[in-house]
Formats: structure tokens, C-alpha cells, sequence
């Protein structure tokens, strides 16, 4: 029982942080249609951008403090990803917005591969590692010699994740912002004939999703204290397959879907083998699509005549 517990909370940590590159993935899809597969990446980018700037303040600066370490390396990545996201979008993605469907696919997967490939080659294909950026935890029971314990570091990765959930139904559902965005998710002729900045909207979703996809390469970067060239490429596409299973277009959903994802991982590597968590979570997938095509919590597709 204490093993078991234990798992819950790890799988509810990691399912966390795919929970937030998840909502990323279904704004970008809930506006343009388009599975953005340099999202991972982007991810892996903010994670290294982090690591940086946090030992900059720890080591060149002496920054003692880590909680304002934290916050100043938050929104350093933040700043840095969502300007790099922005661009992105600029140079690769809109000039194929009115082209075949195929293109800005094609195009994504350019830039996923431009910025793995550029990290390698700046950052070097080792592994990296930080000092421990958040230390200490507390024992929640102990029985026949196992203690079921929780970290502070999982507790901020809870807090942020309950707060940005908030944050951003409130944005998508009671703002100007929001209901251009839901406006351009129905049709974005139309909500250009009404008066909305199609182009200013989208552009604006890609940096929230940046913002995002930084948060958690923090979170990612707190909680294992390494990262490499390649981590873009797996927490990226298993953040696709939560945003699919909670249903494209929900943000609930996403971070359900993340959840989900998390907890089959973790358990599925404590009862079973770990070299086939991830054969396990996207089988969990195909099994749940065959029976509800359009996710735990999406909408079925309308089409449009």
C-alpha cells in the first residue's frame, strides 16, 4: 500500500509536467489546425535555458536565495522561449498557413529537428547537471520500514500546474483574448470579417504556449536535475498523446490526460517493467480512441458546409 501511494504521488508529479506542454499543444491545435511538433523541443530549449540562467545566478552572481533563483530563472525562460516561439511562428508557420495541409506539418518537423540539432551542437550531447534546486520533504506516513514521503519540489510542481490551469481557463473563457481565440477556433474568416486580429491572435497563442512549455522544462529541470539535447523528443510526443486522450481543444483535458499518462507510467514501471512504460501509454491511448475518437473530454468535429 505504502509502494502504491508512493507512485501516486511521483505519477501525479510527472503527469504535471506533460500536463503543461499538453495544454500548449491543444491551443495551438484548437486555433490553426496544426500539430506543432517543435512544441517538445521548445520545451527541451527552456529547460537548457533554466539550467543557464540558473547557474549564472547561483555560481557567476552568488544568488543565494532560491526561491528568487527560481522565480528570476522562471521568468528568464519564459522571456527567452516565448520571444523564440514567437519567431518561429513568424518564419515557419505563417507563410504556410494558406498552404496545403501537409506544408506546416512538414515545416514543424524542420524546426523540431533545427533545435534539437542546435542544442547539440552548442550544448555538447552529454547529459547536464545542476545542483539540487529545491531540497527537503515531508514524511506523510512510515509502515514496516517504507516511508511514503512528498517533496517540496513536487509540491511547487503541484501548485504551479492547479495555478496556471486557472490562470488560463480564465483567460481562454472570460477575455477579450479568450474569445478571439475561440472566435479564430471556429472560424477564422469570419472572425477576421468581425474585427479580430487573426494574425496578432495566433501569434500571441504560440508565446502563451511557449510561456508554458518553459514552465514545465523549470519544473522537469527541478525535479530530475538533468537534461540533454534529446529530452524534447519523448516528454514532447507523450504531452501529444495526453492532449489527445484528454481531448484536443480542452484545457481540463490536457492536464487530465497528462495526469493519466503520468500515473500509467509510473505504475506500469513499479508493478511491470520499465522498458515498456511507454508501450503501455500509448496502448492506454489506442484503446481509449477506438472507443471515443475525440478524447475524454473533446468535442466531436463539426464539419463545416
Amino acid at each position: 500500500m505504502e509502494e502504491f501511494a508512493q507512485q501516486i504521488i511521483n505519477g501525479i508529479t510527472l503527469g504535471s509536467i506533460y500536463g503543461l506542454i499538453a495544454i500548449g499543444y491543444t491551443m495551438v491545435f484548437g486555433i490553426i489546425g496544426m500539430v506543432n511538433f517543435a512544441h517538445g523541443d521548445v520545451f527541451m530549449v527552456s529547460a537548457f535555458v533554466a539550467l543557464i540562467a540558473f547557474l549564472i545566478l547561483t555560481s557567476w552572481l552568488g544568488v543565494s536565495s532560491i526561491a528568487v533563483a527560481l522565480v528570476i530563472v522562471l521568468a528568464v525562460a519564459m522571456l527567452f522561449t516565448s520571444l523564440a516561439n514567437w519567431i518561429i511562428e513568424r518564419i515557419a508557420y505563417r507563410p504556410l498557413r494558406g498552404s496545403f495541409r501537409l506544408a506546416p506539418l512538414i515545416s514543424a518537423i524542420g524546426m523540431s529537428i533545427f533545435l534539437s540539432n542546435f542544442v547539440q551542437v552548442s550544448q555538447g550531447p552529454r547529459n547536464k547537471a545542476i545542483p539540487p534546486m529545491v531540497q527537503g520533504e515531508f514524511v506523510l506516513w512510515t509502515d514496516h520500514g517504507y516511508a511514503v514521503t512528498l517533496s517540496f519540489k513536487q509540491l511547487i510542481i503541484w501548485g504551479v500546474t492547479a495555478v496556471l490551469l486557472a490562470c488560463f481557463w480564465y483567460l481562454v473563457a472570460r477575455t477579450r483574448l479568450g474569445r478571439a481565440q475561440r472566435a479564430c477556433e471556429q472560424d477564422q474568416k469570419m472572425a477576421a470579417l468581425v474585427g479580430v486580429n487573426v494574425n496578432q491572435t495566433i501569434s500571441i497563442t504560440f508565446v502563451i504556449a511557449a510561456a508554458l512549455a518553459s514552465v514545465a522544462g523549470t519544473m522537469y529541470l527541478m525535479n530530475y536535475g538533468v537534461v540533454s539535447f534529446s529530452d524534447g523528443f519523448i516528454p514532447g510526443v507523450k504531452a501529444f498523446t495526453a492532449a489527445v486522450l484528454g481531448g484536443v481543444g480542452s484545457l481540463p483535458g490536457a492536464v487530465i490526460g497528462g495526469l493519466l499518462i503520468g500515473l500509467i507510467e509510473t505504475m506500469w514501471s513499479a508493478y511491470f517493467s520499465i522498458d515498456y512504460k511507454d508501450v503501455a501509454a500509448f496502448s492506454v491511448l489506442a484503446i481509449t480512441l477506438i472507443f471515443l475518437p475525440q478524447g475524454l473530454f473533446g468535442r466531436p468535429e463539426v464539419e463545416k458546409v
